[in-house]
């Protein structure tokens, strides 16, 4: 069986890739500085004038070879030249150092076939291949319904779950359910105290246990699972914190648990089942997952074995009030208490066994913990403690931090708090986005469906298209604009071409190798997201992709409203199969993004 026309195609882009790289990297190895091929990478040059791809290798490697930067460019270029590379039109040379290459037409009608033919495959890439990750995300707390700041965390987890696997990687996705101690108590005392119904007896768990009739549910209260469990947490923390009473209620509820009272542990699960049912409503609406979940109950007390054990080694050393404090010196961090005196976990003695677990479980390559960032102290220690116990090494470890989430306070940003009544639910923010959409939309049908695929799209590419580190406001106005930085302008660009394929069913490939200007500046553009997917995967950061998505739209839609697609002419499929390329890359960036496409708006 012979090898097919388009699979020579695509062997002939990664051949032009692999030699420009290999070219460059001989010729600096010849200067006496031994570098590796897949250490030259390419860039966006600043402006199409000056190239296709542009390099500024030479800017690196020239202090090494003892040559000023440009010099070394020029001699980089010349070597290039005399090869006569294929594809390869033009090279320049500009100051301070950069390579900047033209590629010529034949290209990038390769690269147009490629696209059509490799279809959601285009844009991944094998380097991960091999290895397996796992990526913890969201983890929200079971006593309260999940806000924006859990929104952010889940989206990057995701995000970074499709990111890894679009670049080889076997991906899991994982959560920690945090579902006992004080908090939880809280949770089952205010639902006792403040859900019971009128009546004669007191309310008790003893009587909650033979009367359950007695007590509101959330249906009965008219709110959803996880609203219904915020209130009975909020309830009984307003009394917590002014009547000690209600505080030696809950305090004792803590112990009774830990003993394994069974009518508090019935307590405990009836409740933990609505707020579960409210997480997996709100969480099956973002599309989200996870592979496993890890219950605290389950392993909270095995972390204090490993901590012992630590001391026994030598590894940590116990203080004179007999807590026992981590040696992390050689790490260059502040020790941490990591069992109390009286033998109670912390947050991370707990943590050392699910890491431990999670080695165990996976058998990966690499932990990803997504958590915001005041914990990244907390995350260090972790890891060092881990190496120490001999877990895991700290480079299989990575913390990925993520910027917080205000409201629009004006024209500057505001933190949220939930003390401050400033916390948004995560399905208020999309019903809030929904409920615009709405009314802008004059369609005459139904369209819930519809306007629920543009509401995710609007929250989750205004919280995905910034660098995950920076703090970001969430503006609704902004997140629908139809001309803007917003998912709802990629997804309009996307309808507009499907709905000009629409009007040709049948495309026939019949590529020009003589592009106009305008329609170069769209194939060259579809030429960089690949490289938008390996950037994403070097910073774990899927802002590149949104960026790239942008920029894409914003060149198609310069040249569509230059040029006329369908127009009859020799040229129509040539256009048409640029247009089906571009529709092709959108649909493959926002599928990282965790944005479905819609085929009308």
């Amino acid at each position: 069986m012979g090898v097919s026309f388009y699979s020579i195609n695509m062997d002939c882009i990664a051949d032009m890739q692999a030699e420009l790289r290999s070219s460059i990297a001989r010729y600096i190895n010849d200067q006496g500085h031994t570098i590796k091929a897949e250490t030259v990478w390419f860039d966006k040059p600043q402006s199409s004038e000056q190239g296709d791809i542009s390099t500024a290798i030479a800017l690196k490697c020239a202090k090494e070879i003892k040559q000023d930067p440009y010099t070394l460019a020029k001699g980089i270029s010349k070597f290039l030249t005399d090869k006569q590379l294929r594809f390869v039109s033009q090279i320049k040379v500009a100051k301070p150092g950069f390579i900047n290459i033209k590629l010529d037409d034949e290209f990038l009608e390769i690269l147009i076939k490629t696209i059509i033919t490799e279809s959601e495959a285009y844009g991944q890439n094998d380097s991960l291949v091999g290895t397996k990750w796992v990526v913890e995300h969201t983890s929200p707390n079971p006593n309260k319904a999940m806000h924006l700041g859990h929104l952010r965390n889940n989206l990057i987890g995701m995000s970074l779950v499709k990111l890894l696997t679009k670049s080889g990687a076997k991906v899991f996705s994982d959560a920690i359910d945090n579902n006992r101690g004080i908090a939880i108590a809280k949770l089952m005392w205010g639902f006792i105290t403040h859900m019971k119904k009128p009546g004669d007896f007191p309310p008790t768990i003893e009587n909650w246990v033979k009367n359950k009739e007695q007590w509101y549910t959330p249906e009965e209260k008219d709110m959803s699972p996880d609203i219904f469990v915020t209130n009975c947490y909020t309830l009984c923390e307003a009394d917590f914190k002014k009547d000690k009473e209600t505080e030696k209620k809950v305090r004792d509820l803590v112990v009774k648990w830990e003993a394994g009272d069974e009518q508090v542990r019935e307590l405990w699960r009836f409740l933990l089942a609505y707020a579960y049912d409210g997480m997996k409503r709100t969480l099956t609406r973002l599309g989200s997952h996870w592979d496993k979940v890890w219950h605290e109950h389950e392993h909270y007390k095995e972390g204090g074995e490993y901590v012992r054990q630590g001391l026994k080694r030598g590894i940590f050393h116990q203080l004179d009030d007999g807590a026992i404090l981590s040696n992390l010196a050689k790490y260059k961090l502040p020790d941490t208490v990591l069992l109390k005196n009286d033998g109670t976990s912390l947050y991370i003695t707990q943590d050392i066994a699910l890491t431990a677990k999670k080695k165990e479980h996976y058998q990966a390559d690499n932990l990803v913990w997504v958590v915001g960032p005041d914990q990244s102290l907390a995350m260090q220690q972790l890891f060092a403690v881990c190496e120490q116990l001999g877990i895991g090494k700290i480079s299989e470890f990575t913390h990925i931090p993520y910027g917080y989430v205000g409201l629009k306070d004006g024209d500057g940003f505001k933190r949220m708090s939930s003390r401050e009544g400033t916390t948004i639910l995560i399905d208020d923010v999309i019903d809030g986005v929904k409920e615009k959409l709405a009314k802008r939309s004059e369609a005459k049908t139904d369209t819930t469906e519809l306007t629920e695929k543009l509401a995710l799209a609007a929250v989750k590419f205004s919280l995905l298209k910034s660098d995950r580190k920076q703090d970001l406001t969430f503006d609704t106005e902004q997140s629908i604009e139809t001309t803007g930085a917003s998912g709802i302008y990629v997804l309009y660009t996307y309808v507009r071409i499907k709905s000009i394929l629409r009007k040709k069913p049948t495309l026939a490939v019949k590529l020009k190798n003589d592009q106009t200007e305008p329609e170069r500046l769209v194939s060259r553009q579809l030429m960089y997201f690949p490289a938008a997917i390996e950037r994403a995967g070097m910073d774990l950061s899927v802002h590149h992709i949104a960026q790239y998505l942008l920029e894409l739209c914003s060149t198609f839609n310069t040249w569509y409203g230059q040029d006329v697609i369908l127009d009859g002419s020799d040229r129509e499929s040539h256009k048409l199969a640029i247009a089906t390329a571009v529709s092709q890359v959108i649909e493959n960036g926002l599928s990282i993004l965790g944005i479905d496409t819609v085929e009308e708006i």
